[in-house]
C-alpha cells in the first residue's frame, strides 16, 4: 500500500471515530433532557429518609415549566404595576362577598402579637375557609364524601357564613387536597406514603381555577423528605392560585410508622420551604404564597424560632385535632398565640367534634384564625 493510501485510510478511520463520538454525545444529551423533564416519579424513593434536607430542595424551584401540567398557560390576565417593571398578575381568587346588610363589628386582631405582614398575600385582607381531605377516602375529610362539583357548592356556602360574620375579612373558598397520604404499609419503596397522581391533582386544580378558589396542597411526608414532596408538586405550586400545607405529625424517622408513631418537622426545614417559595414568587412573578403548618400537639413542630415569613410568603400555624369545644379552644391557646409566626389557623371536624364549634366561637380567639379548615 502506498503512503498516500495509508494517509487516506487513517483520515477515514479518524472521521469514523469522530462521527461515532458525536452520535454518542447526541444520544446522551437526549437522555439527559428526558430525565430532567420527567421530574420525580410518583412513588419513587427519595434520597434517604427524614433526617433533613437534601440538594433536591435547592433544585426544586427549577423543576417545573411555566405552563400547567396539562400544557395550558395558567398565569391568566396581568394588570397593575410590576415587580421590577413587569406586569403583575391579577388576584387569582374571588372571596365570597358579605351580604349587603352585614353588620361590621370591630374585627379582632388577626396577626400574632408582635408579628407583621410585609407581603401582599391572600391573608392580608381575607380569610381562607377550606375543605380538607382526599377523594380517595370518605374517612379522610369532606373531599371524599361527594363529587367535586357538589363539594365546591357546599364549600362556597360554608365560606359565605364566615364572610357574613366578619365582613372586614371576606372568606376565600379553598380546596385543601392531601397530595401525599401517609399510610401504615411501607409500599414498594418503603416510605409509608402514597402520592396522588398528577392527573387527580389536575382535576382539582382546574376545579379551583374555574371557581376562582384556591388550592392548598397538603403533604404528609412519611419516610420521604419534605423537599422531595415539594419537588413533586412544583408544576402546581408554580400556578398563581396554589399554596402549600404541611401535616407535620406524619413525618416519621426510620423505624417508625406514620399513624402509630408521632412524627415531627423542624422549623429549619420549614424555613427552607418558605425560602424556596419566596424565590419561586420572585422568579416567576407570581402572587404571594401561603404555607400552612398543621400541628395538634406541642413539640411536633420544633425549632419554631427558625421560621421567618418573607415579603412573598405568609406562614400560618394551624391548630389541628378533634375534641370537645373546651379542649379545642385550650389547644388553640397553647399552640398559636405568642409563637414566632404571623397567623393562626383552626381545624374543625364535622363529625368528631361534639359539639361542633360555631363559626362565631371559632373566630372569637386572639389572634383570630385566618385559616379555617373543615374535615
Amino acid at each position: 500500500m502506498s503512503t498516500r493510501s495509508r494517509r487516506y485510510g487513517r483520515r477515514r478511520h479518524a472521521l469514523r471515530l469522530l462521527a461515532a463520538a458525536l452520535t454518542v454525545a447526541f444520544v446522551l444529551a437526549v437522555i439527559f433532557d428526558l430525565i430532567r423533564s420527567c421530574g420525580p416519579e410518583a412513588g419513587a424513593p427519595p434520597e434517604g429518609g427524614n433526617a433533613g434536607f437534601t440538594n433536591g430542595l435547592e433544585e426544586a424551584g427549577t423543576t417545573g415549566e411555566t405552563t400547567a401540567a396539562g400544557g395550558e398557560e395558567t398565569t391568566g390576565e396581568v394588570t397593575g404595576e410590576a415587580r421590577d417593571g413587569a406586569a403583575e398578575p391579577r388576584e387569582p381568587y374571588a372571596a365570597i362577598p358579605p351580604p349587603a346588610d352585614a353588620r361590621v363589628a370591630e374585627p379582632g386582631s388577626a396577626l400574632v402579637e408582635g408579628a407583621e405582614d410585609l407581603s401582599d398575600g391572600p391573608l392580608k385582607e381575607n380569610r381562607i375557609v377550606a375543605y380538607y381531605g382526599t377523594p380517595q377516602s370518605e374517612y379522610m375529610g369532606v373531599l371524599g364524601e361527594s363529587d367535586p362539583e357538589t363539594m365546591m357548592a357546599q364549600l362556597k356556602e360554608q365560606a359565605a357564613v364566615y364572610s357574613a360574620i366578619d365582613p372586614s375579612r371576606p372568606a376565600i373558598p379553598t380546596v385543601e387536597l392531601i397530595a401525599s397520604v401517609a399510610q401504615g404499609d411501607p409500599g414498594p419503596y418503603g416510605i409509608y406514603l402514597s402520592r396522588m397522581p398528577h392527573e387527580t391533582i389536575e382535576r382539582y386544580a382546574r376545579l379551583a381555577e374555574e371557581n376562582r378558589a384556591l388550592l392548598l396542597l397538603d403533604v404528609q411526608i412519611g419516610l420521604s423528605t419534605l423537599p422531595y414532596e415539594v419537588e413533586y408538586l412544583m408544576p402546581f405550586l408554580e400556578r398563581p392560585y396554589v399554596h402549600l400545607a404541611i401535616d407535620t405529625e406524619y413525618a416519621v424517622a426510620p423505624g417508625q410508622v406514620p399513624g402509630v408513631d408521632l412524627g415531627g418537622v423542624s422549623g429549619y426545614d420549614i424555613q427552607k420551604v418558605v425560602e424556596l417559595l419566596d424565590r419561586l414568587v420572585e422568579e416567576r412573578n407570581l402572587p404571594d404564597k401561603v404555607v400552612v403548618v398543621h400541628q395538634f400537639a406541642s413539640g411536633i413542630v420544633f425549632d419554631k424560632e427558625a421560621i421567618r415569613p418573607t415579603e412573598n410568603v405568609q406562614v400560618v400555624l394551624h391548630a389541628d385535632g378533634f375534641g370537645s369545644p373546651e379542649n379545642k379552644l385550650s389547644k388553640y391557646d397553647q399552640l398559636v398565640p405568642g409563637q414566632p409566626i404571623q397567623y393562626g389557623g383552626f381545624k374543625l371536624f364535622y363529625t368528631q367534634d361534639v359539639p361542633l364549634l360555631t363559626p362565631e366561637q371559632a373566630l372569637d380567639q386572639n389572634p383570630a384564625p385566618v385559616v379555617i379548615s373543615y374535615q
